[in-house]
């Protein structure tokens, strides 16, 4: 067998077995980063406060910017801020 035809074979049995490792150790991290089943499903926590609160926030966000560009008065800005805390 010429020299180059070895060094190809040999060196495409190494990718082979490389490859076949690798693969082998991406599905045991994938088993061990897998979170085990649950027996139980834990109750589930009332998400209406945490919900509200991203929302105010990028309302008042808005209009803060609203009262920055000069679109509505301090009265107006102070009036809907009430409006949006009190929920």
């Amino acid at each position: 067998m010429p020299r180059m035809l070895r060094r190809a074979a040999v060196l495409g049995a190494t990718a082979h077995v490389a490859s076949s490792r690798g693969e082998a150790r991406a599905e045991q991290q994938a088993a061990a980063a897998a979170p085990p089943p649950m027996a139980e499903a834990p109750p589930a926590a009332p998400a209406a406060p945490e919900a509200a609160a991203p929302d105010s926030y990028a309302e008042l966000m808005k209009l803060k910017e609203l009262f920055d560009a000069g679109v509505l008065t301090q009265e107006e800005f102070d009036a809907e801020k009430a409006k949006i805390l009190a929920g």
